[in-house]
C-alpha cells in the first residue's frame, strides 16, 4: 500500500517527528531508522519495520544495500515533511518505523568460548554507536551495555554505528545480572582499569571472556573493580590516561582475536 502525504500537520507525520524523543519510543514500543544502509542492514538483522516513509525527490535506491518495500505501508512524502522528520542530513530519503526489539541476555546465542565486548554507563550517542562499529568489525559475539545512560535505539546511535546496531548481538542489563551471567556461563571478567598493574597483551583471552570499559569520564565503577576476574591496563607514553572508548575497544578485542588466531 502506498499512500501520499502532503501535509506536515498529518497525524502520521507528527507521531512519526515524535519518536526523536525517548518518552515517545518508549511509549509506543517503536523507533526511528534514517538511512538507506541502516534500513537495509534492519531488515537483513530481522528488525520488524511497521511503516516506510519514502521522499522521491531524494530518495535512490542502493544495489549494496537494497531495501524490502513488498509487504509494507509506504507513505510517500513531500522534500519538506521529509527535512522535518528526518533527525539528520543525508538520510537517503527514506525513513522507517520499526518495532523496539527486545535485547536481553538470554538472547545471546551460547557458544563455547565467547568473546563478549562490555560497556558500563556510557552516556554519549556517537561513543555507544562507535563501540558498536568496532565490535561488528571484530565479530565479536556479543556487545552488553550495563546500566545505560541513554537509550540504545536513540538516533545518533543509530547513525553513529552506521547501522551497526542491527549487525552486532547486542544485550542491555544491570551490573548485577551481567556478573549472575559471567557466573552461569564461566565468562572470565577483564576490567580494564588505568591503575592496573597487568598489562592488557599480557593476559590470555583465549577461553569465554568478556572485556568490560567505562564511561571516558569516569571509568569501571567500582562494582566491576571489585568483581571482575582480571584488572587490566594499555600503558600510555603520553600525559592523559584515558583514550576514546571505541579505540580502547579496538586495542583488546583485537588483541583478543589475535590470539584466538581469528
Amino acid at each position: 500500500m502506498s499512500v501520499n502525504i502532503t501535509s506536515p500537520q498529518n497525524p502520521r507525520i507528527k507521531q512519526l517527528i515524535s519518536l526523536q524523543k525517548p518518552r515517545e519510543r518508549k511509549k509506543t514500543g517503536t523507533f526511528l531508522i534514517e538511512g538507506i544502509r541502516e534500513i537495509s542492514l534492519a531488515q537483513q538483522g530481522g528488525i520488524e519495520i511497521v511503516e516506510m516513509y519514502l521522499c522521491d525527490d531524494l530518495y535512490q535506491a542502493d544495489q549494496d544495500y537494497p531495501i524490502r518495500l513488498t509487504d509494507l505501508s509506504v507513505f510517500n512524502i513531500t522534500k519538506d515533511i521529509f527535512s522535518k522528520a528526518a533527525y539528520r542530513d543525508g538520510s537517503g530519503g527514506v525513513l522507517a518505523v520499526a518495532k523496539t526489539p527486545e535485547k536481553t541476555l538470554n538472547q545471546l546465542q551460547e557458544k563455547t568460548s565467547p568473546l563478549y565486548l562490555v560497556i558500563e554507563q556510557v552516556e554519549k550517542p556517537g561513543n555507544i554507536g562507535a563501540v558498536l562499529r568496532t565490535a561488528d568489525a571484530a565479530g565479536v559475539d556479543g556487545l552488553i551495555i550495563c546500566d545505560p545512560a541513554t537509550d540504545l535505539f536513540n538516533p545518533n546511535i543509530i547513525r553513529a554505528s552506521l547501522g551497526c546496531l542491527f549487525t552486532v548481538p547486542t544485550a542491555v542489563c544491570t551490573n548485577d545480572e551481567l556478573l549472575a551471567f559471567f557466573s552461569q556461563n564461566n565468562i572470565r571478567s577483564y576490567a580494564t582499569l588505568p591503575a592496573a598493574s597487568n598489562i592488557y597483551s599480557a593476559e590470555s583471552y583465549q577461553g569465554a571472556a568478556a572485556i568490560l570499559l567505562g564511561a571516558e569520564s569516569t571509568g569501571l565503577s567500582d562494582f566491576w573493580v571489585k568483581h571482575a576476574d582480571v584488572r587490566v591496563k594499555i600503558p600510555m607514553a603520553g600525559k592523559i590516561d584515558s583514550l576514546n572508548i571505541s579505540n580502547a575497544a579496538a586495542i583488546f578485542t583485537f588483541e583478543a582475536l589475535r590470539q584466538r588466531n581469528l
